[in-house]
């Protein structure tokens, strides 16, 4: 398959809370990260998500810091478990909180953490 990632992708690990915005519903699951890159994650989820679907979350970093974010759901595949694994970007990511991934990125490459 052709990479068509734009940035590149790093394991974190992590959880996090999401919670869909166009619903009234206010229902979180937990996911696990995969991998995490400035543009979008790789996550896994028992529950089912929608594709298109924007959710907001907040990503524990590693340095323990928490990202505030908003993830499109652009990718599902379910495995022989019943295990979800999603493709996500962000939406409307700050520069700042980008400048914290690419900072993990440096860490990551240098195996310093």
């Amino acid at each position: 398959m052709e990479e068509r990632r734009k940035c590149k992708r790093m394991d974190m690990e992590s959880q996090l809370m999401v919670k869909r915005l166009d619903s009234t519903v206010k229902h979180a699951v937990v996911i696990d990260l995969i991998d995490v890159s400035k543009s979008g994650v790789g996550f896994t989820c028992e529950d089912l998500l929608d594709i298109g679907a924007v959710y907001e979350c907040s990503l524990a970093i590693w340095t323990k810091e928490v990202i505030h974010c908003f993830l499109r759901i652009v990718r599902i595949e379910l495995d022989d478990y019943a295990l979800y694994h999603y493709g996500a970007i962000f939406i409307g990511m700050s520069e700042q909180d980008a400048l914290r991934i690419s900072v993990y990125e440096k860490f990551s490459e240098a195996d310093l953490v």
